[in-house]
């Protein structure tokens, strides 16, 4: 009954209360003003960002949004968001690669969440096999030469990482992971004792029982660390020193076993997410000697 509990509390696609009032998602006022009330909101809702709609490998409708660059380009960025988020949130990034680096923007709801279909959330899982159908859908559109940058955000940091153990098309250039979490069994691990001092046996194997039985996929599965061993592309990892949400050991645990070449990046002052604004140039400065280094 416990882990039936908990199943529903994390992974079934339903209104979620619980974290409102987490106080290892406590941000600044400054980033709380950003994300509330940023100049990101207006440049998304005024931009003309083009609705996408394709079918996923097992029948799901799942909705992206693709904005084409003042000037043509071949270089787009493809956004992956966070544990409830929408494809939205991303466009907090997704101006400065527009306006700063004249790229095409493509961001998209995750399955379970916004207008994409899908009763569960797959933590970054079975997401990865979406995201292999994007980038083909967005070769497709864009044309051969594409580049692509795949850069996500706490879960959807989690889910580029695994898309990136994957044969991905050599139009992908580099991943950008900004507040990943290791596998989805450590994070529960870790969030069962955070919220509710308990140990993860018995509660957690069964658990992700119940998930392989509901939601076809296991907490073993989907695992960031398992797939960064055989990703063959740059990874950029960026992450809060004072993350209490997701911990800033798990981006260091997948530093230390990316097998392809790998940077991290630690802003010593932030909490979960919030580098962005904390920090917005050494941030960018990261971000763009990355690029500039990896995209022709």
């Amino acid at each position: 009954m416990a882990s039936n509990f908990f199943y529903n509390l994390a992974i079934k696609r339903e209104v979620k209360t619980y974290l409102q009032d987490n106080e290892d998602l406590v941000v600044s006022a400054e980033t709380m003003d950003v994300f509330l009330t940023g100049a990101w909101r207006s440049w998304f809702s005024q931009s003309d960002f083009k609705p996408i709609e394709i079918e996923s490998f097992d029948g799901l409708s799942l909705r992206g949004y693709f904005l084409e660059a003042e000037e043509p380009t071949n270089k787009t960025v493809v956004f992956a968001h966070g544990y409830l988020g929408k494809a939205r949130d991303m466009a907090l990034y997704g101006q400065y690669y527009y306006e700063d680096l004249g790229y095409n923007v493509f961001t998209a709801d995750l399955r379970g969440h916004g207008e994409s279909e899908g009763e569960y959330i797959g933590f970054g899982w079975h997401d990865r096999l979406d995201y292999l159908d994007w980038i083909d859908e967005i070769i497709a559109m864009q044309g051969p030469d594409t580049e692509i940058i795949l850069h996500g955000l706490s879960m959807g940091g989690s889910t580029v990482l695994m898309t990136s153990g994957e044969e991905l098309p050599s139009n992908v250039k580099a991943v950008v992971a900004d507040s990943p979490f290791s596998s989805t069994y450590d994070l529960f691990d870790y969030q069962m004792e955070q919220m509710f001092n308990l140990p993860d046996f018995p509660l957690l194997p069964i658990t992700s029982k119940i998930t392989e039985m509901r939601a076809n996929y296991s907490l073993y599965d989907a695992s960031a660390l398992n797939q960064v061993e055989h990703a063959e592309l740059p990874i950029l990892y960026l992450h809060g020193g004072k993350d209490t949400f997701v911990p800033t050991s798990m981006a260091q645990e997948l530093f230390e076993n990316t097998h392809s070449e790998a940077e991290i990046h630690i802003f010593d002052e932030a909490s979960h997410g919030e580098a962005i604004v904390m920090y917005e140039e050494e941030y960018l400065d990261t971000l763009y000697t990355f690029i500039e280094k990896h995209m022709d």
